[in-house]
């Protein structure tokens, strides 16, 4: 039997600089990252359109459990009031596991920082795929490496 249904994993972190200087490195200068986070992207790279419009399409390459992988992106949809902006994956090694896998990222900000909730939203390939807790993991590790990052005026 095909297992079909798309669930949901969420991760908040609360954030020390403001939640547009955040969310402009995820929407716009999402490149960065790799500077910021060596150990764990090797890089970011658009393929098609320009950071931080709608429709672009980017790759990260990733150090995954110790694993070299990619991760093919679509923009599809970005929020730029609400600081929200949505991946959708469309290539690479997640695609193996997931028939669909999105990253839904939005910075709420607050009066001092803000909290950026990050959420992945999948449809596993059978019942027997596991829940992306892992990549979860690894992509708030991303978040709270990119914010330490930026307060430390490291950008």
């Amino acid at each position: 039997m095909a297992y079909s249904q798309t669930q949901k994993m969420e991760s908040k972190v609360n954030i020390k600089v403001s939640a547009e200087k955040l969310y402009d490195v995820f929407c716009n200068k999402t490149h960065q990252i790799g500077n910021i986070f060596p150990e764990k992207v090797q890089s970011v790279e658009i393929y098609e359109g320009e950071w931080g419009n709608e429709g672009s399409i980017i790759a990260w390459k990733i150090l995954f459990e110790g694993k070299a992988w990619v991760v093919k992106e679509v923009i599809e949809s970005i929020d730029k009031k609400n600081h929200k902006i949505t991946f959708k994956v469309i290539d690479g090694n997640l695609l193996e596991h997931y028939k669909s896998f999105k990253y839904i990222l939005q910075v709420t900000p607050l009066e001092k920082g803000g909290v950026a909730n990050l959420a992945l939203e999948y449809e596993k390939q059978n019942d027997q795929t596991s829940d992306p807790h892992i990549m979860l993991k690894f992509s708030t590790d991303v978040l709270e490496k990119v914010n330490d990052s930026l307060s430390e005026g490291h950008n």
